[in-house]
This record gives structure tokens, sequence and C-alpha cells, in this order.
């Protein structure tokens, strides 16, 4: 018997997919994570015996990049916004809707974020927000694609300004392109395959 979480995005998917009947259902994970001067540090190879100096900055300035995935393909799309809010996430959604053929209605997972979660977030008619537990980052493949790029392109970096912030996010993003594949290995969590099976 599958567990509860996996039974319970099934039926989710099941009950969208009676509503949107003629469409075809894609299943897609959605979150934002904070990139900017006050990054992270990141382990790295160095030589035994001596400790690396590297880079860090303890200013503030930050924007976050809001993506989404489609898990198991390579199928993307982001945005670099200065916050993170109900109005950037209506914002995100109304975008990444245009973005979709006609005949396609995105249930879209996410966490349970107060932007998330608020009254004032209507999504577009092709989009239903389905919520993940709460406390259960584990069950997001966005997070592992989040924590690859961190440590890859944005750790250990000295940003001048917003502007730098804003292009090293969307350089982070966009080496998706570069490595053909990469989304589809870190996303492709048996549960969710066996959700749209």
């Amino acid at each position: 018997m599958p567990p509860p979480r996996r039974r319970s995005l099934t039926k989710a998917v099941k009950r969208i997919a009676k509503r949107q009947k003629g469409k075809q259902i894609q299943l897609w994970y959605q979150d934002e994570v904070r990139g900017g001067q006050k990054g992270r540090s990141a382990h790295v190879w160095f030589e035994k015996g001596v400790r690396p100096v590297m880079s860090t900055d303890k200013r503030f300035k930050s924007v976050y990049i809001y993506g989404a995935i489609q898990p198991g393909t390579d199928d993307a799309f982001a945005l670099v916004l200065p916050r993170a809010d109900t109005m950037m996430m209506r914002l995100y959604l109304g975008t990444f809707a245009q973005s979709l053929p006609p005949n396609v209605h995105v249930v879209l997972v996410l966490d349970k974020a107060g932007w998330h979660v608020t009254g004032r977030l209507k999504p577009p008619n092709n989009i239903t927000l389905v919520h993940l537990p709460a406390y259960s980052p584990e069950l997001n493949p966005v997070e592992r694609l989040w924590l690859y790029r961190k440590e890859r392109f944005l750790s250990h970096r000295i940003f001048g300004d917003q502007h730098a912030i804003v292009d090293a996010c969307a350089k982070a993003w966009n080496e998706r392109k570069v490595e053909a594949g990469r989304i589809a290995m870190l996303t492709g969590y048996p549960y969710i395959r066996s959700v749209m099976t």
C-alpha cells in the first residue's frame, strides 16, 4: 500500500483531471530560493591538511528565484523577483500560466509558505495548487535543484550590487540548458512517477 502522502496526491490529481476533461494534466513542483550577498558556504575539494580560503560576503541585498519543474524531465520555468510575497507569487503564476500550451492544465505542488496559502492568491484557470504537508521539504524535488545550483553557481561569490545578484541567479538557472538531463536526474523521485501512472 502506498504511503498516505502519495495516496492523497494521487487522489488530488485524479480529482483535478475529472474537472479538466479534454486537457492534458501535467504535474509540476514549485519553490523559491533566496540568492544574494549573504551567501552560504559549500564543501570544496582542496589539498589535504590545508584549509582553503574562500570569499564570503556579509551584506544583505538579495533576490528570489521562483522556479517550477516538471519532475523527471528537463522542463522548467523560473523568474528572478525582488521579494517573496503574495504579489510576486501572483506575478509568477500569471507569467507561468501564459507560457503553457492552451490544452494543458498544471497541477502545481508547493509548500505552505504564507504567500502560497493566503486567500489573496488566486491562481490562473489553467493552474491548480496542491500543497505539500507542513515541514516536508524532502518531498519537493525542487529543493535538490536549489542545493545543486547554490553549491555550483552561487556559493563563495561576492556580488557588487542587486543587478549582479540578478545576473548570477539568472545565469545559475539558465545553466540547465547546457546541462541536459540534470533536472530530470535530480527530480525524478519514484513516488512522483507512480502518481502520474
